[in-house]
């Protein structure tokens, strides 16, 4: 039988409206106190039932896996990875020939809170964000090679940094199912190719979010001279080129990034004008040429992990956005993200919005970007849309 939390009076409002987190504040008092990673039970102030999740210590001390009185096991499972890879399938990306990665759970968007796993071609990548989740790792590999079958030929679990660090957890990241002695898949995107390094890679080896704005980018790029700052492993740059760009530049801090990067153009083209930088993507900039790119593509890493670095995150966004826009041509498309949680769209929007005003230039939306529909948001929780961006007319 799980362990019990008792929640303060009126403090189970949230869970009434099916939010997936429980907050340290809201405890009145633990029936026999659970381990970090325990399954539990939430009972409100008049002994009520209410939610089932894993127990955490810190801010948050449970994220819910179930607003029902069903146990967490190995139907529970099924029935959640089954659901989501269904929604794949209505979308068009499980099974797609032209697209053979995409996420399969995005956390709380899928009513699985701290599970990501993404699926690049036979091979699935798992990151658990919970103590709770990583002691589940082995039942939920063994459902998805339930489900997959032989369209699935290795399970790696890339948790040892994302893992809270009082999770007390001999972690290492290491295949749990298969293991075809490759580090590298070459995956399709929209018909574009792509290395991905599983093990090696930043997350869970690529960016799958930007798919659809990457898709889009390609209406803008015919015969431009286009700048792909922060580039990471050239995502956008190979969308660039597949649009009709005449010259790509690609900058980023990593010189393993951009090595990638280069491969990732060879890989899709012949004879193709790509020049790579190794540098900061903010002195880049600052030192471009004025009026020299038509297409300017700003996707930096989360400048605000936390509500508390909210401020300076802003700050940082409007910079970034000023020198940008201070050395587009008159005419030239923006392409700017923001991937951190704590921003909102207002917040984010205004920031850009100040950094044209800066500039003395008038910009006129063309679109509003988020994540694609293997990131769904949650509605009950509205902190799983994380990702915003903006395309821009520069006048």
């Amino acid at each position: 039988m799980p362990k019990q939390i008792i929640l303060k009076h009126n403090r189970h409002e949230s869970l009434k409206r099916f939010h997936p987190w429980i907050f340290s504040g809201a405890v009145a008092k633990y029936i026999d106190k659970p381990d970090e990673g325990d399954v539990v039970d939430i009972f409100t102030a008049d002994n009520r039932f209410i939610a089932r999740g894993h127990y955490q210590t810190g801010s948050i001390i449970c994220r819910v896996l179930t607003f029902e009185d069903e146990n967490i096991d190995k139907n529970f499972w099924h029935k959640r990875i089954s659901n989501a890879y269904k929604l794949r399938e209505k979308s068009g990306l499980a099974q797609n020939r032209y697209t053979t990665a995409y996420r399969l759970i995005h956390g709380e968007g899928d009513m699985l809170p701290g599970l990501i796993i993404d699926i690049y071609g036979k091979i699935a990548v798992m990151q658990t964000h919970s103590t709770g989740m990583f002691c589940e790792r082995q039942i939920i590999c063994e459902t998805l090679t339930e489900i997959f079958g032989s369209k699935l030929t290795a399970v790696y679990d890339k948790s040892s940094s994302t893992l809270p660090f009082n999770a007390n957890q001999n972690v290492k990241d290491e295949y749990i199912f298969g293991n075809n002695g490759k580090n590298e898949e070459i995956i399709l995107e929209n018909g574009n190719k792509f290395i991905v390094n599983p093990e090696a890679g930043q997350k869970t080896g690529f960016f799958i979010d930007q798919r659809e704005n990457r898709k889009i980018l390609e209406q803008y790029t015919n015969k431009s001279t286009v700048l792909n700052a922060f580039c990471y492993t050239g995502g956008f740059s190979v969308s660039a080129f597949r649009g009709g760009a005449n010259l790509v530049h690609s900058v980023d801090s990593s010189q393993k990034a951009i090595e990638l990067a280069q491969k990732n153009i060879e890989l899709n083209f012949d004879n193709i004008n790509h020049q790579t930088f190794v540098e900061d993507a903010f002195s880049f900039i600052r030192n471009a040429e004025n009026s020299f790119y038509d297409v300017i593509i700003l996707d930096p890493p989360a400048f605000a992990k936390h509500n508390s670095a909210l401020k300076n995150a802003i700050q940082a966004y409007k910079r970034l956005n000023a020198a940008a826009i201070a050395i587009i041509k008159p005419g030239g498309i923006l392409f700017t993200f923001s991937c951190s949680q704590a921003v909102d769209r207002t917040n984010f929007r205004n920031a850009v919005f100040s950094a044209a005003a800066i500039n003395k230039r008038n910009a006129r939306i063309l679109h509003q970007l988020t994540q694609p529909a293997d990131h769904p948001v949650n509605i009950y929780h509205p902190e799983s849309e994380y990702l915003k961006g903006l395309v821009l007319y520069i006048e």
